[in-house]
This record gives C-alpha cells, sequence and structure tokens, in this order.
C-alpha cells in the first residue's frame, strides 16, 4: 500500500480537456500551479500556469489565480491545456501601428484579434504579431505576454500599449495601478439610457453558474468595487451611442455595467444574447426615431451589419516613462461601428469629438 505522500490524488472524468481531483493531505498547503504540474504529466509548470491564469482551474466551484494554495480535501477542476507553448510563436500579421518610440508601442487593435494565446486560441494572437514585428518586448508578463501592460476582449476594438522594456512596463503597470491612466471608449448599446451622463459604481465578480461571464456582486468575496462614469452622445430609437470612461479595470466592466442598467451592448453575445445585427432588426429598432435611412431600407432583410459587440477603446491617454510627458492616443471608430451609427441616425463626426464633460 503506498503512503499518502505517493498516492495520486481521487481523480474524475468530467467531460474532454477537463479533470477533476480531490487535493490529498499530502498537497495541502501547495500552490495551485506546483500541485497541478505533479499530477499533469507532460507539461511545464509555466503552461500551467498560464492555463491558471486564463481561468482554468476552480477550487470548490471558486475560479483561483496561480498563487492559490490547495487545503486538503478540495475539489479541484482544471481545463487541462491543449496545444501550447512556453513561447510565443511570431506570426506575420499586420498591425496598425498608431505610435512607437524605443520604449513602447501603442497599437489600434481590430476586433476579433486575441490579445495572448489562450485555450482555444494558440494563433493569430496580437502577441504573436507583435513578436513577428519586434526584436525585443518586456518579459514582465512571462512568456505567453511579451510586452502585454492591459488587455482588450477580443471582440474589442481600439487602442492598446505595449511596452519593449521591462523599466517601461513596470512605469506603465504602476500608472494602471493607480489609476492615473484615462480610458475612453464608445458603445451602441440596444436600449436608450435614460440619463445624460452619470457613474455606474457595482462591484463585479465572477459569475456564479457560467465561468465566462461575470456578473454584479455586492459583497461577494470574489467581487471587487467597479466604476464606469458615462455620457449619452445620441439615441436613436431603442438604440443608444455612448461614451464610456472606465475608473476601474475590471474584467468585462463596460459589458456588465451596460447590462445592469438596462442597456446592454449590441451584438454583446454574453450579456445582450445576441452575436449580430440584421437588416430587419435594425430598422425595427429606429421605427420610432423617424424611421430608416435609405441604405438601410434597401437592403435585404438577412444582411448582417455587425457580427461582434458594439465596443470600441476610443482614446488612451498616460504619462510616457521616458519623456514624463501626457500622451492621447485616438483609434478611429472602425468601419463596422461606423456604419451602423449612420444606419440608425448618428453622426460619426460628433462620436469622434473629443468630450466636453467634466468628469466628477
Amino acid at each position: 500500500m503506498t503512503s499518502d505522500a505517493e498516492a495520486s490524488p481521487p481523480e474524475s472524468s468530467a467531460g474532454p480537456g477537463i479533470r477533476e481531483l480531490v487535493v490529498p493531505e499530502s498537497a495541502g498547503g501547495q500552490r495551485i500551479d506546483l500541485f497541478l504540474t505533479s499530477v499533469c504529466d507532460g507539461y511545464s509548470r509555466s503552461q500551467i500556469r498560464a492555463a491558471v491564469q486564463d481561468d482554468g482551474c476552480e477550487a470548490d466551484g471558486r475560479i483561483i489565480r496561480p498563487s492559490y494554495k490547495v487545503k486538503a480535501g478540495q475539489r479541484i477542476r482544471f481545463q487541462v491545456p491543449d496545444e501550447f507553448s512556453d513561447e510565443t510563436i511570431p506570426e506575420k500579421i499586420a498591425l496598425d501601428i498608431l505610435y512607437e518610440d524605443d520604449g513602447l508601442v501603442v497599437v489600434n487593435k481590430p476586433a476579433g484579434m486575441v490579445v495572448h494565446p489562450a485555450r482555444g486560441n494558440w494563433t493569430g494572437t496580437l502577441t504573436s504579431a507583435l513578436a513577428y514585428r519586434f526584436q525585443s518586448l518586456s518579459d514582465v508578463g512571462g512568456p505567453t505576454r511579451p510586452g502585454i501592460v492591459h488587455r482588450l476582449d477580443r471582440d474589442t476594438s481600439g487602442v492598446i500599449v505595449v511596452a519593449k522594456t521591462n523599466a517601461v512596463h513596470l512605469h506603465l503597470a504602476d500608472q494602471w495601478q493607480s489609476r492615473d491612466v484615462k480610458k475612453e471608449y464608445v458603445a451602441i448599446t440596444t436600449a436608450p439610457i435614460d440619463r445624460d451622463r452619470d457613474w455606474i459604481d457595482a462591484a463585479i465578480g465572477r459569475h456564479p453558474y457560467q465561468r465566462d461571464k461575470q456578473a454584479i456582486r455586492e459583497g461577494h468575496e470574489s467581487s471587487k468595487n467597479a466604476s464606469t462614469f458615462y455620457e449619452v452622445i445620441s439615441r436613436h430609437g431603442r438604440y443608444c451611442v455612448v461614451r464610456l470612461f472606465p475608473k476601474t479595470g475590471r474584467t468585462h466592466q463596460i459589458r456588465v455595467h451596460l447590462a445592469h442598467i438596462g442597456s446592454p451592448i449590441l451584438c454583446d453575445k454574453l450579456y445582450a444574447g445576441h452575436s449580430e445585427i440584421r437588416a430587419e432588426s435594425l430598422r425595427r429598432g429606429i421605427d420610432q426615431a423617424g424611421g430608416p435611412t435609405a441604405e438601410l431600407t434597401d437592403a435585404p432583410d438577412a444582411k448582417v451589419f455587425l457580427s461582434r459587440q458594439a465596443l470600441h477603446a476610443h482614446r488612451l491617454t498616460f504619462t510616457n516613462p521616458q519623456s514624463g510627458q501626457a500622451m492621447t492616443f485616438h483609434a478611429p471608430l472602425p468601419d463596422d461601428m461606423k456604419q451602423v451609427i449612420h444606419l440608425i441616425g448618428g453622426d460619426v463626426e460628433r462620436v469622434h469629438k473629443p468630450s466636453v464633460t467634466e468628469i466628477p
């Protein structure tokens, strides 16, 4: 009979790529990434750590981070990484560079591009494109996230800053941590917002049932405070064009906050329940606002005008770590969002103008 230290943890099969284990007495107090490395053959600790960091592990039903220390008897559910590399594979992918110096790069990320490799998205990422184009990027975030200071969701377009050196990366990270960075987004919502401008203050945590979602969870142990200021640019029937200034940077913050006030983002599959908008739906939505434009009237009912969440990181202001100067970068609205704003009767030029609202 083997000793407890030598015994493998009890395990059950819970579907393709998922392992469920019970932590033995001998592993109590270990970091989760170390524990999983010891029981998952064929994976390095850095591979396991990256998978856990990408929300791939739960302890007793709660998503945990790589530094979490397990307790004896806990039930662990782990999404085993599939094809994975410790290093970012360079790929020749075109990038829209807004600015570059010897310490950082500012990119206009297109919708549909994942920022860094994760489960199910190992290629075609921003980091792969950056690794091909630049000889040196910071490694503070680890081998799979070279240069990545902050993130944008896959289907969110717009401004993202990348660090070339570790010193610049750490300086920028401090600005994000201290909330000195000014972020401005533009969104199209599926319902008009009643107030012209206001704060949304609502803590965000993991959704209790859907692991890929966030939720408003006041007072829950997984929740963190979250604040977003918004101003309405224009209303068009049941649609609304809105400018948003997140003070904090929680996962899915703007998407969750807008859904919370009853105006989820257009084509946000997770929080609005639909992933595309067709001509027929757009026409119905703006009939009460004076009728559709000629282009929309003539469009076939089934024509799809947008097939991703209508959210764009429009402007970003931060202090350049090397020059000490405040810098603002602007990413023009992408064509798909411009077209929808035009079709519902909005003024794209008005959207591009900087806000004149003084944020309290």
